[in-house]
């Protein structure tokens, strides 16, 4: 099991705070391991660290302007815990510059949950669009980006917004929650009804919209390049 706590504004526009206990699946554990403690994201008060953000505040999106952060999302990422996923125990650091350009602006640490929305050869050719959104831990090459396990347990967060949106941490695209095609989603029952439970500000699945951009594996991408 693992511990979660949320903050969130409902459906009805009311401020909801809670914690429970959820399932160490994957598609809970998705939902909630993106952002590490003292990511900047861009707001319109400034540059604000994610543990610091509340729902209301407006985030800059890409695209899209500023929109309103409706639902944070914290759990813990805990080295070498016995029988949770091994990906879970860990982070990714991203150097600065190592993705381009001030990308990011400074050495930016993600959560074991993160994508980084990428643009490269052959994404437009397999999936029609110019970007994709890509696990952060499939750019781990030892040098750059490297996989790093925390000597203690460190609290690790994901946003909500309206609809599926990237904003901007240390200056990299990282998209928001979504929980991907309802199809893939290995839920039924009263399994289904405790992950919805987590997200007040959706009524149902449908609601989280459609995707922002397509969700693919760099390996995926490698392999088509190479066909």
């Amino acid at each position: 099991m693992r511990k979660i706590e949320v903050a969130c504004l409902s459906a009805s526009g009311a401020e909801v705070t809670f914690n429970r206990l959820v399932p160490a699946l994957g598609v809970f554990e998705d939902a909630f391991a993106a952002f590490t403690r003292s990511t900047l994201l861009t707001t319109a008060r400034g540059l604000v660290a994610v543990e610091d953000l509340w729902p209301g505040d407006m985030l800059r999106t890409i695209g899209g302007g500023f929109r309103p952060l409706l639902w944070k999302g914290a759990t813990m990422v805990v080295p070498q815990a016995r029988g949770q996923d091994p990906a879970m125990g860990r982070l990714t650091r991203i150097a600065a510059d190592a993705l381009g350009i001030a990308r990011p602006i400074a050495d930016l640490i993600l959560g074991p949950r993160a994508r980084l929305a990428h643009r490269g050869p052959g994404i437009r050719n397999l999936t029609g669009v110019e970007a994709a959104l890509i696990p952060a831990r499939d750019f781990i090459d030892g040098d750059h980006v490297v996989e790093i396990m925390p000597a203690t347990a460190i609290q690790v967060f994901h946003l909500g917004l309206a609809a599926h949106e990237r904003v901007l941490a240390h200056g990299v695209e990282v998209e928001t929650m979504h929980p991907g095609p309802t199809h893939a989603i290995p839920l039924r029952g009263d399994m289904m009804a405790l992950y919805l439970s987590c997200f007040p500000h959706m009524t149902d699945l449908a609601a989280f919209g459609p995707p922002c951009l397509p969700r693919l594996r760099l390996q995926d991408l490698d392999l088509f390049n190479a066909a």
